[in-house]
């Protein structure tokens, strides 16, 4: 029988909350060595994730739009709303400010297979386990299933 994301997956994962200091999430982080964590709201459910990605921008800066003029105009050759976003980010003071929205998620029923098809197809690193009801019982990694994987081996 395929193993399922429930057989592998970290339960009860450290989350934060949008309020919380992105100096304290930073600290979690690193002390915990991960390299990302669901944002949940007041009753759990999950709002965005925040990674090392997302956090990058603290660090780097932003560079503003290239753009031309053109017979007085302006013409942007990206998205200034691309940059907004950038600079808030790069800007922000709490998790909320700085996390990704609308994480990709999956169920605790799902097979590895599938959690491995999401994580490769929409390249991301980790995705929140989430219940019916929205609420986050556990997060599996790239490196969970990879040990999976190994673990079938023997």
């Amino acid at each position: 029988m395929p193993k399922t994301v429930a057989d592998v997956m970290s339960r009860d994962p450290v989350v934060v909350r949008s309020e919380t200091p992105l100096k304290e999430a930073i600290q979690i982080l690193a002390e915990r060595r991960i390299s990302g964590l669901p944002v949940v709201d007041d009753v759990g459910k999950l709002v965005g994730i925040i990674s090392e990605t997302d956090l990058m921008w603290q660090e780097t800066g932003v560079t503003p739009p290239a753009y031309i003029m053109f017979l007085d105009s302006v013409i942007y050759l990206k998205n200034p709303a691309d940059y907004e976003r950038d600079l808030h980010k790069a800007l922000g003071q709490t998790v909320g400010e700085v996390m990704s929205k609308n994480p990709i998620t999956i169920s605790p029923e799902k097979t590895l297979k599938e959690a491995a098809k999401i994580m490769h197809d929409r390249s991301v690193h980790r995705l929140p386990v989430v219940d019916s009801a929205g609420q986050v019982i556990g997060i599996l990694t790239r490196g969970d299933i990879v040990r999976a994987m190994a673990a079938s081996q023997d």
